[in-house]
């Protein structure tokens, strides 16, 4: 059926964005030898990865609404692809940095896959079809982290690159501007003409300003910061965490511990989806605090996981026990998977008809998590680096009483229409 060939069409576009988005992290070490990196750079490196995204993934939500998702998906890739190659031409520090922050826009492919798979999946359907999305999607960080070391390794010497990270880089372009090409070709944009169309009509600045000002969006926004966001961190320092903070110098070693985390937080994701789903069909309270507010419910959980293990992160750290770490990273990969499937089996629940654009709004502001965590993981005012996981657990409080405020019932059953902008009729200025 076509709607399962988009689904997998959509989940191996992302999982190679994925891949390639965070096809860096396994050879920080390499790159700050070469181009003579501090460990403080090496975190601007990984916080840079996402320094488009916000935009980047606001704006494609909208565009894929507006022109589908196979022709939105198939120029990410190709741009990307050149300038993957490009940077395993470069010379100078410089040219290497740009070009990679250009690559790194590969992340914004995931609502772009978010909004395709919205678009044939009916809504009892929605979070498992989007969990096994993104979470087979999230788990190309995974597999860049345990495969390209090993093909690409520190004696690698093969046709044009006798440098590992070089070759990596190269390679993994060709393969995303062939996925380009594929994507285009064997895409279609909706299950009918008529949902096409709805879709399309509904991508107006008007109806945009409107969606991404409901409280329901912006409280799943900040939630996407913390657990989405908190994954992109993670992901890109990872590596670097395990080989400082316990000195494990072996490479292969520190990306495999690292890979533990993106395994949970990409395969996992389908199980958040899958219980959203479940609660919302057989209407199961899980806190009755929240009665009759089934997904809520849920995503409330899952969200209070996370803070919990991120404060276990940094007392395994301080034990100095690395397979502790390497253990409560995969739950704190745990909560983030069930917190971001929870997620976005809300958003198109919500929004049928605008799912890329709220889609772009959640995922584009949760990507700032990405950008700010990792300047805390590495900041020189931390005595060590296993405090910057206190530090960030702290920050995550605030979202969570939002949330709790958001998700009562009588506020939720009005969060798709109350917001900062109280009316359609205030906005219709933003088309004039």
């Amino acid at each position: 059926m076509t709607k399962y060939r988009t689904l997998l069409l959509a989940t191996v576009g992302f999982n190679f964005s994925f891949l390639i988005w965070f096809s860096f992290a396994p050879f920080t070490g390499p790159m700050a030898d070469e181009f003579g990196l501090s460990l403080a750079e090496i975190g601007i490196l990984a916080s840079a990865a996402i320094w488009l995204a916000p935009f980047g993934r606001i704006l494609t939500g909208w565009l894929s609404d507006k022109f589908g998702a196979p022709v939105v998906f198939a120029i990410v890739l190709a741009y990307v692809g050149v300038f993957s190659i490009w940077s395993a031409f470069a010379e100078s520090y410089t040219v290497f940095f740009i070009t990679r922050l250009i690559v790194a826009t590969a992340g914004i492919t995931f609502v772009i896959g978010i909004q395709h798979v919205s678009e044939w999946f009916e809504e009892e359907e929605l979070g498992t079809a989007e969990g096994i999305y993104a979470g087979i999607g999230n788990a190309g960080a995974a597999g860049g982290a345990l495969v390209l070391p090993r093909v690409f390794s520190s004696g690698w010497s093969g046709p044009l690159f006798d440098v590992s990270w070089r070759a990596a880089f190269f390679y993994t372009g060709v393969v995303s501007i062939l996925l380009a090409v594929v994507y285009y070709v064997f895409g279609e944009a909706a299950k009918s003409t008529e949902k096409r169309q709805a879709t399309k009509d509904s991508a107006t600045a008007k109806e945009w300003l409107f969606t991404a000002t409901r409280y329901g969006t912006v409280v799943l926004a900040l939630a996407y910061v913390m657990t989405f966001g908190l994954e992109l961190s993670m992901n890109g320092w990872l590596a670097t965490y395990y080989r400082e903070g316990f000195n494990t110098q072996n490479l292969v070693l520190a990306s495999t511990f690292a890979a533990t985390f993106s395994i949970a937080a990409g395969l996992l994701r389908p199980i958040g989806g899958y219980v959203s789903d479940v609660v919302a069909r057989t209407e199961t309270n899980i806190l009755p605090f929240f009665t009759g507010r089934y997904r809520e419910q849920w995503t409330f959980v899952a969200l209070c996981f996370v803070v919990v293990a991120m404060f276990g992160m940094t007392l395994a750290g301080l034990s100095g026990e690395v397979m502790l770490a390497v253990g409560i990273g995969f739950l704190v990969g745990m909560g983030c998977a069930f917190a971001e499937g929870a997620i976005f089996a809300q958003v198109p629940a919500m929004f049928p008809n605008s799912s890329g654009a709220v889609a772009g709004v959640v995922g584009g502001i949760g990507t700032v998590g990405g950008i700010v965590y990792p300047l805390v993981y590495s900041a020189p005012f931390l005595p060590n680096l296993h405090v910057g996981y206190f530090v960030v657990a702290v920050s995550m409080i605030p979202i969570l009483l939002l949330a709790s405020w958001v998700f009562q019932p009588h506020v939720a059953k009005r969060a798709t229409d109350d917001g900062f902008v109280t009316q359609r009729e205030s906005v219709v200025s933003a088309d004039d």
